[in-house]
């Protein structure tokens, strides 16, 4: 494994916990702590996008990037009852999809 490789793969795990921690806000109704841990957990899942937007990872990180960001969305508007709009947090579901799409469609392509 080279240097960046584990440069980026330790990121990546690190990049779990931050989710993980958001996630349990949001599931304990804990909501300046998970609107906080939005910051953090975006940022990483975005330099794992720059990090990897030279190698085939990605379209996968880009996904993910989106996934996070849809789902604090959803979170931010259950925390503070703005139901009517969380149906916006289909777009970046959205984008992550057709992020994995291109995945797929790039490795058939080789």
């Amino acid at each position: 494994m080279t240097e960046t490789n584990h440069s980026i793969r330790k990121t990546e795990n690190m990049h779990i916990p931050l989710w993980l921690i958001k996630d349990t806000c949001w599931m304990l109704d804990l909501k300046l702590l998970g609107t906080l841990m939005i910051f953090p957990t975006v940022l990483v899942a975005a330099y794992l996008v720059w990090k990897t937007r030279k190698t085939g990872d990605y379209f996968v990180n880009l996904a993910v990037m989106f996934w996070i960001s849809a789902n604090a969305w959803w979170m931010c508007c259950e925390f503070y009852n703005m139901m009517v709009l969380k149906n916006l947090a289909g777009i970046p579901f959205f984008l992550g999809m057709l992020s994995i799409a291109g995945f797929y469609f790039k490795r058939e392509k080789k």
